[in-house]
This record gives structure tokens, sequence and C-alpha cells, in this order.
């Protein structure tokens, strides 16, 4: 590969992880091509890019990005997300169906370099969506108590009102 291409595949790569939130190292030693093809099209459907590039390569686009990136060793895929928990959870689900691999070696998650076990506890999270509908849900509660009480202040002032006008009729002069 002339030096030009590989300048050219670091600058693609240093763009995708400027826009990325999560960045996920994993070696995909022992995935066949099939397993491989079947990872990609997972993360894909999430919008999630696996990249696989020379260790050497990876880490100057890494760097060059401003992040610090960790030593690479032997097989490295990329992982590059915006949705890091959807991406963790993808990347562990897919290892525990197919005997441990790939295994995530690390990663930076914003700005900040994580371990495998970090990474194992953004996979644990829920997902965005279900963060949001507990969200909606713990504010629903409240306002529906709110709107309760209002309805019961409501419905006893009407009784006090109807209370005094049979009082009022009861007390009134026949004519």
């Amino acid at each position: 590969m002339k030096r030009t291409e590989k300048d050219q595949l670091v600058a693609e790569l240093r763009e995708k992880i400027e826009s990325a939130t999560a960045l996920y190292y994993t070696d995909f030693t022992g995935l066949n091509v099939k397993r491989m093809t079947e990872l990609r099209r997972t993360l894909r459907k999430s919008n999630v890019e696996y990249v696989v590039i020379k260790n050497t390569l990876a880490l100057r686009a890494v760097n060059e990005s401003g992040l610090v990136g960790q030593r690479l060793r032997g097989p490295t895929g990329l992982v590059v997300t915006t949705d890091p928990v959807a991406a963790a959870k993808i990347i562990t689900d897919f290892a525990k169906a197919n005997d441990a691999k790939p295994e995530v070696k690390g990663g930076v998650f914003e700005g900040k370099q994580i371990d495998k076990a970090q990474v194992t506890k953004l996979a644990s999270m829920p997902s965005r969506e279900q963060m949001l509908s507990e969200l909606g849900a713990s504010m629903q509660a409240p306002m529906a108590m709110f709107a309760g009480m209002m309805n019961s202040v409501l419905s006893n002032f009407a009784g006090v009102v109807e209370a005094l006008r049979v009082q009022k009729e009861g007390s009134a002069p026949a004519a």
C-alpha cells in the first residue's frame, strides 16, 4: 500500500473518530468471514461502524483526532459509534453468542481511555429509549397526582356549592 493511500485511510478514520462519542478496540481472532459479516450487519443496523485497519494506522488516526490511544497488539477491529451503550451491548451480546469473540480490548469514551470492564458496564446500562421512557414515567406520575388532586378539589367545591344552594332553598320563605 502506498503512503498516499495510507494517509487517506488515516484521514478518513480520523474524521469518523472525531464525530464519534466512543471507540472500542476488539480482537476478532477466531471469527470467520460469516461471523464478521454478521457482526458488521448487526452493528450497521444501529449506525455503528466496525473498521479493520493496521494497528499503526489506527493508532495514528486516534492520536491525530486528539485522543490518546492505547498500544494495540494483534488483529484489531475498531468500533466507532455515537451511541456507546448500544455498541457495547451489541459487541458483548455477540461475544456471548460466539465463544467470547470478538474480545474487547478497551477503548475511548468521551475522550478518556476505558478498559474491558468499563465497556461491560456500559453494556449493562439501559438503552437510551428505556431511560427516556423511565424519565417520562417518573415525570408523568406527579402530574397525574396533581391532576387528580385538582379534580378532587373541584369536586369538593361543587359539592359545597350544591349544599349551600339546597340550604338556601330550604330556608327561603315560600311565596
